[in-house]
């Protein structure tokens, strides 16, 4: 496996996991409202339950060469979430996914990590379209995927066998958009 890169943005920095952050993930998954939409059981995971969550991300950077990274804020060092490529066995397409951690949302810090996601997976990964699978009831990722360029295209079964919807984002409809447009911005300023 190669490395795995850290991309920063005005606010977070988008990094691997770590096994300090392992607590971190367990409690968040044992959160019923962070995990209804994100684990095949849709609810809080005990600790058992969330060991395959987990280790699935790391595994997917060893196995893909791609998966989310870890959301780090920049003013405090806390992880925040999890977000970036997605795209497990049978999963319909390659997916930029997000979840922050619970008393870490309606921050933006979804829409500002997705935008460093989607751009570092069309530089490095030649993507010039990607989705998000999104539960019809997930009002918050809806607005995210909106932020993004993202238009509901279709509807899919997950393996929990729930329904949700595929969202699409393509390239050029992501450039337009002001969450693009501040990030390029924000990236010109720094050093």
């Amino acid at each position: 496996m190669s490395e795995i890169p850290t991309l920063t943005t005005e606010r977070l920095i988008l990094r691997a996991q770590r096994p300090s952050d392992t607590e971190t993930l367990i409690a968040a998954f044992a959160d019923d409202d962070f995990a209804r939409y994100i684990t095949h059981e849709g609810r809080g995971l005990d600790r058992e339950e969330a060991w395959r969550p987990v280790a699935i991300v790391p595994g997917s950077w060893a196995a893909l060469g791609f998966g989310q990274w870890m959301v780090e804020e920049r003013s405090s060092g806390l992880a925040v979430g999890r977000l970036g490529p997605w795209q497990p066995e049978g999963w319909p397409d390659f997916e930029i996914g997000w979840t922050i951690f619970p008393g870490h949302a309606g921050q933006g810090y979804a829409t500002e990590g997705a935008t460093a996601a989607m751009i570092w997976s069309h530089e490095n990964l030649g993507r010039d379209h990607v989705i998000h699978l999104i539960d019809e009831d997930n009002a918050a990722s809806e607005r995210v995927a909106i932020a993004l360029g993202g238009e509901p295209t279709d509807t899919w079964t997950v393996p929990s066998g729930d329904s949700c919807r595929i969202w699409t984002t393509p390239w050029n409809r992501f450039i337009a958009t002001p969450a693009y447009q501040r990030h390029v911005a924000a990236a010109a300023l720094r050093p």
